[in-house]
């Protein structure tokens, strides 16, 4: 099936064909910013190789696979119970370019792939994955546990399940792949893991596994990572093992679990996920037994940082498709974007997708210091940018994706167009790992109350605010104020018992200035690399429309902020000094 992407003169055009990495005037800056010279040069023409595909052959099969969802057969045609999921071959072809030729799930793991001579650090990865969820975002899902089972069974696998399982988890040769899974949620427990029913009952060297998991997805993956509760075990979280569960045994026989239905869900739907029966299932103690839950919620936040990327990739491809139809249709004698309330609105469309795009590269930046030089600092910086990130950029993939598709009008409501799916698919970012009251709670909470990590994220703003030569010494002081204040907020919420109900607007008060200091911090490395300072502009306008308060009766819009959006609607480089003119006024 082909889809024309060619204007009739009376509907816009849509982004069939757009390069999604070479019409990204963001990403190639940041990883500048955030990469090693060597691996910024070596990814360069893959990237540009899959933005390519992913806004044209990928992206129509994405449009497919979503079209056309798993289909779960309980018997095979000879009538034996033998459970297997059908799925579309357009799906199998985004399988093959996620896992096999890009090796998205390996990138942290394996050495040599797409030729480079090591792993590469997570900027690198989740710059592929920015850009293929831009088109496909249900495979996110695979992608993502895959990566994070390795990441587990290396970190805390015995030797032997290593030698079984790890190379197959790892791999990029499509015929030797082990899809993973990531097993937690249950009826008793959603995010409350301590109540998880499921029972684990040692038998030699392995366990057996009774119970039920409520939300499976990727549920006919290979191996599946999943918390059960030993026997004899005790209540809560202290009292819950990992476990490794394969798919089938070793004679090649099927494990001993169900997939008891699949779910009808509103987005992914090209993406398998099931409710799952285990009836004696044999399974692989990962770890310490009585250690589970803190090794899953490693898992957890590697999951929330790559659900942020996908939030963020997301928002792209509605601006995207925005900023086609703006400027490829005329009403009232114009372009769209010509008139002025439509430029506005592109600016609110533009701001969440690049403040969640600057913190994203940022997280990322500290989880590599955390983990690969054990920086306790970056560490503490992580513990808190995780959650804060994750809360707000999936809220803000919601309304931004909704709102482009009020952009193309009542033909973008059809499902022909991409701005429905993206639409479904956003609604899952804020309830995956985490709806957002739980994860405003860990950030306020967990970070803040018991660890203290709000000083490490203080230090770190404070510190790129004494970096940013060009900007006006006013202007940091304004966002040094505005951090303080932000920080001393989270703090009142975390500490005060009755202070629950303000751990969202505290949690997004975090996210606002780091987002508004990161992008004035970026605005000045990129214009000594290149003199284009235009992301000082969009850290003033997070002032303007995230943070400052506002009279409700009083313009908001005017001559400044119409510059800015000629600006930044504008490819042209932005000097300093203008920049630097309209930030400070």
């Amino acid at each position: 099936m082909t889809f024309d992407s060619k204007p009739t003169g009376a509907i816009a055009p849509d982004t069939t064909g757009l390069n999604f990495y070479t019409a990204d005037p963001s990403l190639p800056d940041l990883l500048d910013i955030h990469l090693p010279a060597d691996i910024r040069r070596h990814i360069e023409p893959h990237l540009q190789a899959l933005g390519a595909e992913a806004g044209d052959r990928l992206d129509e099969c994405g449009r497919l696979a979503d079209r056309h969802g798993p289909v779960l057969h309980h018997r095979d045609r000879f009538g034996r119970d033998m459970q297997h999921i059908e799925y579309h071959p357009a799906y199998r072809e985004l399988e093959e370019a996620a896992f096999g030729r890009y090796g998205i799930h390996a990138l942290s793991h394996r050495d040599g792939i797409m030729g480079w001579k090591g792993r590469y650090p997570a900027a690198a990865k989740h710059a592929f994955t920015y850009l293929f969820n831009q088109c496909e975002f249900g495979m996110g899902c695979p992608i993502n546990v895959t990566d994070g089972a390795a990441m587990l069974l290396d970190r805390y696998g015995s030797a032997e399940l290593k030698a079984r399982y790890l190379d197959g988890l790892t791999t990029t040769d499509m015929n030797r792949l082990t899809q993973g899974a990531q097993f937690m949620t249950e009826k008793e427990g959603g995010s409350d893991v301590g109540k998880l029913t499921t029972r684990a009952v040692p038998e030699g060297d392995h366990w057996r596994l009774y119970g039920d998991k409520w939300f499976c997805s990727n549920a006919d993956a290979k191996i599946a990572m999943l918390l059960a509760r030993p026997e004899g075990a005790g209540e809560g979280t202290r009292g819950v093992g990992l476990f490794l569960m394969p798919r089938f045994l070793d004679d090649g026989s099927p494990n001993h679990y169900r997939i008891v239905r699949l779910k009808d869900k509103l987005g992914t739907r090209s993406m398998a996920s099931g409710e799952i029966r285990f009836e004696g299932a044999v399974a692989y103690a990962v770890g310490r037994i009585d250690r589970g839950f803190v090794q899953m919620a490693e898992m957890v936040n590697w999951s929330r940082l790559s659900n942020a990327v996908k939030s963020a990739a997301l928002m792209r491809r509605a601006l995207h498709d925005s900023l086609t139809v703006a400027q490829g249709r005329v009403v009232f004698g114009k372009r769209i974007v010509d008139h002025p309330l439509a430029r506005r609105q592109l600016l609110k469309l533009m701001l969440p997708l690049e403040q969640a795009l600057s913190l994203c590269f940022v997280t990322a930046d500290a989880l590599d210091r955390a983990e690969q030089g054990g920086s306790q600092e970056a560490a503490a910086l992580l513990r808190i940018l995780t959650p804060v990130l994750k809360y707000r950029a999936t809220r803000d993939a919601r309304k931004l994706c909704g709102d482009a598709m009020e952009m193309r009008g009542g033909i973008g409501y059809v499902e022909e167009f991409a701005t429905p799916r993206l639409l479904r698919d956003a609604h899952l970012g804020s309830i995956w790992e985490g709806t957002g009251n739980i994860v405003a709670l860990d950030a306020l909470r967990r970070a803040v109350g018991k660890h203290g990590a709000e000083a490490a994220l203080a230090a770190d703003l404070h510190a790129r605010l004494q970096d940013t030569p060009g900007v006006p010494q006013s202007y940091r002081d304004r966002l040094a104020g505005l951090t303080d204040k932000a920080i001393g907020f989270a703090r009142a919420v975390a500490a005060e018992e009755g202070a629950e109900a303000d751990a969202r607007r505290a949690t997004s008060a975090l996210y606002h200035v780091a987002s508004a200091v990161t992008l004035a911090w970026e605005a000045a490395r990129i214009h000594d690399r290149r003199g284009d300072a235009r992301r000082l502009l969009l850290s003033r306008l997070v002032l303007d429309h995230r943070l400052l308060p506002a009279d409700p009766f009083a313009p908001m819009a005017g001559a400044r902020e119409d510059r800015i959006a000629s600006l930044l609607l504008s490819a042209d480089p932005v000097s300093m000094a203008d920049a630097a003119a309209l930030a400070a006024a």
